[in-house]
């Protein structure tokens, strides 16, 4: 069964955002990052860790999971270092994943020939 809640889930995002893409003038830019702040907005208020235990990669894996994940980072580097903690926690929480986003990217690129949208 959690396959399949991660399967409809991770779908419903998706159409979620195609909807936004096609019927708004939105840029693909700034609908990522209102996914990214819908994600911690709501693991600020405590419903998205719930939400993440009955979907599971359906709904940690697409970019409100990532904006989740920048807020506990944040919330738990506050509690360690105070104030401070505003500006390490997001790094230390989100460092493993933008790394291989790097990393994979690169390899990529070095196996496709890039090319530029006409």
């Amino acid at each position: 069964m959690s396959y399949i809640n991660a399967f409809l889930v991770g779908g419903l995002i998706c159409a979620i955002v195609q909807i936004l893409m096609e019927k708004t003038k939105m840029l693909p830019g700034r609908i990522m990052v209102l996914l990214v702040c819908t994600g911690a907005v709501l693991g600020a208020f405590q419903i998205y860790e719930p939400f993440v235990d009955w979907a599971g990669a359906g709904a940690s894996v697409p970019l409100l999971g990532f904006g989740n994940v920048l807020w506990q980072g944040v919330k738990e580097a506050v509690d360690e270092e105070g104030f401070m903690g505003l500006f390490m926690g997001g790094f230390k929480a989100c460092a493993v994943g933008v790394s291989a986003a790097l990393i994979f990217s690169y390899i990529a690129s070095l196996i496709c020939e890039p090319k530029m949208k006409k």
